[in-house]
């Protein structure tokens, strides 16, 4: 008796997990999004300084935010210093300042990291898109819920913001979300 119960009990299992497979088969994502990649290599660096935004994905913690702006300076190995900065509402309006760490979660490209603004809650911060010169960067999430495009100046060719754009949507990003930032 003992046996047959194992044996039933076996069977549902192994059914169930089939089920399952199937069910989610059947019923899961048609065509899932590929993982997003990040850039080989960022030399941190180079990478140190400030950064314009240029669009974003709207978020809550950055309503009323113009000329937005991010500095980031070395305090240790693979950890850097982030203020955040934008003025509320308009070019002139109050200064509004976040200042936050990020640690480097991948030491072999620097390109993953994560940020916090209010410890012990992190972000994903992963560099996916960079110019040579670092003269630009794409950030995104690997949810792809967040992206920014930063800048080293206040502007951006229209050539380079559409290519970079295209590049983002290759990697499963909406960029019709994107809010382009005013900036001085």
């Amino acid at each position: 008796m003992k046996k047959t119960a194992w044996l039933i009990g076996s069977l549902l299992t192994v059914l169930t997990i089939h089920l399952g497979e199937q069910s989610a088969l059947a019923f899961g994502p048609k065509n899932p999004k590929p993982e997003v990649r990040t850039v080989p290599y960022v030399d941190l660096n180079r990478y140190l300084g400030r950064w314009y935004e240029i669009s974003s994905f709207p978020q809550r913690f950055a309503k009323g935010c113009t000329a937005t702006r991010a500095t980031y300076t070395a305090v240790k190995e693979g950890r850097i210093e982030v203020l955040n900065e934008c003025h509320l509402n308009s070019l002139d309006g109050e200064l509004k300042q976040a200042q936050g760490y990020a640690k480097v979660v991948d030491t072999e490209s620097n390109s993953k990291l994560k940020v916090t603004f209010f410890w012990p809650f992190f972000g994903d911060y992963w560099i996916i898109d960079l110019g040579a010169n670092y003269d630009y960067a794409v950030v995104g999430s690997p949810d792809r819920e967040y992206l920014w495009v930063l800048s080293r100046n206040t502007t951006m060719d229209e050539t380079t913001y559409q290519e970079i754009l295209s590049r983002a949507q290759a990697q499963g990003f909406d960029v019709t979300r994107l809010v382009k930032m005013l900036q001085p």
